[in-house]
């Protein structure tokens, strides 16, 4: 039976809804995994290495496409739940227009930039060759990535969340199958390991494209628009936070490899690499259910349905609590195992590897608390808060701590900079959502 955002949402009937979310962002990270698995074992850890110090500053640029799909989706979700169905199909075309406008703009500025931003952040030699070959191949790319991102989001707010998780599947599969082809058979290296995620980002982008254009059986349709100021800058402050959360994750992280190749040179960028590898699969649970909730909480919030907020906050804290809880205790489970998979043939990258994932993973008690209320205010039409969370969250906090803990544990403290960074977020998310609950009816 189809779920609708109007419905009155159960435990049962959330979970169904968020799940094929879920499961997109989970095999997202698995064939991320994948992706990084082939270099490590096939290409070596310098190539790998290189992934890691340059997929920042693609993630960065590539930020766009977050912030127009959790912003954007926020808007249309909530005009629908006005009855505006005529106009919430303009926003929606223009926002994918503009998507793939920008998108273009920004690859050619990236492929001027990479050799530069790669030099400063630390690479030399071989490294530096190996940032800039991988990163002008995905430039290649970028649009089509942005576009898969901002359409998983409206995919949910077209209550076709499960065509989402096929278009993430097949994209998928089809990195898997040409990694293997280009790394392991044809022996193109750290370029057929680009190619193959360039491939995989032009079906996940491009799939969508097409279903949008024809006539089908969702709530959107791609079709003639007109081009609103209104909306597109509604749209960049309800997704600011978004924007916010992958420039700061591109800062953060450069700081990270370079204050690990302070301490412990190369190896150390490769242990990070791993254990973000990891971690983006188990951070998955909590994205997953931030984009599948969040046009529900949109719509509800746009009807005026007060009773559902309640109760879909009741019942999203309970989820995230119970949830942050296992994945902690199966991420000090499965670190040896993992790491063995990644860095198994280098002992004491393996041990580093290990030690330093345990020591992150307590992040998982915490952090789904933080990336819910990030969303959930997006979904409430409130970009400035959303915003000043992320911002907090993944720039100041983590900043002050990746800087401060090392000088007071050594690499110990790069390890669990994530997880003090989270604490002290966590107080901030709590006293927003304590002063915002009699504004949006929420608890």
């Amino acid at each position: 039976m189809r779920i609708k955002l109007s419905d009155h949402f159960t435990y049962k009937k959330l979970i169904r809804f968020v799940l094929p979310s879920i499961i997109m962002m989970i095999f997202t990270s698995i064939y991320g995994v994948v992706d990084g698995l082939f270099v490590s074992n096939f290409v070596g850890k310098t190539a790998f290495a290189a992934i890691n110090l340059i997929m920042p500053f693609l993630m960065g640029l590539s930020a766009l496409g977050f912030m127009v799909g959790t912003g954007g989706s926020a808007i249309v979700a909530k005009t629908l739940g006005e009855k505006k169905n005529k106009r919430a199909n303009e926003y929606f075309s223009m926002l994918i227009y503009i998507t793939i406008i920008g998108g273009l703009v920004i690859s050619v500025i990236g492929s001027i930039l990479i050799r530069p931003v790669s030099s400063f952040l630390g690479a030399s030699g071989e490294l530096l060759e190996n940032c800039v070959l991988y990163g002008r191949i995905l430039f290649l790319s970028l649009t089509p990535y942005m576009l898969q991102n901002v359409f998983q989001s409206f995919f949910v707010t077209a209550e076709k969340p499960k065509l989402g998780l096929y278009v993430i599947i097949a994209a998928g599969l089809t990195n898997m199958l040409l990694d293997f082809l280009f790394i392991a058979v044809f022996k193109w290296g750290l370029a057929g390991a680009a190619l193959a995620t360039a491939a995989s980002e032009y079906m996940g982008g491009f799939l969508p494209v097409f279903y949008f254009l024809r006539k089908n059986g969702s709530l959107l349709r791609l079709g003639k628009t007109h081009f609103d100021k209104g909306i597109l800058r509604k749209t960049c402050t309800n997704g600011s936070s978004e924007l916010m959360t992958n420039l700061s994750m591109s800062v953060v992280n450069s700081l990270y490899n370079f204050q690990l190749i302070r301490f412990s040179g190369e190896d150390g960028v490769a242990a990070y690499g791993t254990i973000m590898y990891v971690n983006f699969f188990f951070a998955a649970v909590f994205f997953g259910y931030s984009i599948g909730s969040a046009p529900v909480i949109g719509y509800h919030y746009g009807a005026g349905n007060h009773d559902e907020l309640k109760n879909l906050f009741k019942k999203s804290l309970s989820l995230i609590a119970v949830w942050g809880i296992l994945l902690t205790l199966l991420a000090h489970l499965l670190a040896a195992p993992l790491a063995a998979v990644f860095v198994g043939y280098d002992k004491e990258l393996f041990a580093m590897t290990c030690h330093g994932f345990r020591l992150y993973s307590m992040c998982f008690l915490i952090c789904g608390f933080n990336f819910f209320a990030s969303s959930f205010f997006t979904a409430l039409s409130n970009g400035a808060v959303s915003a000043a969370i992320s911002f907090l969250r993944t720039l100041v906090f983590q900043i002050a701590a990746v800087c401060l803990l090392p000088f007071l544990f050594g690499i110990d403290g790069i390890w669990l900079a994530v997880t003090a960074a989270e604490a002290m977020t966590l107080l901030i998310t709590v006293t927003f959502f304590i002063r915002n609950q009699k504004r949006y009816h929420y608890a």
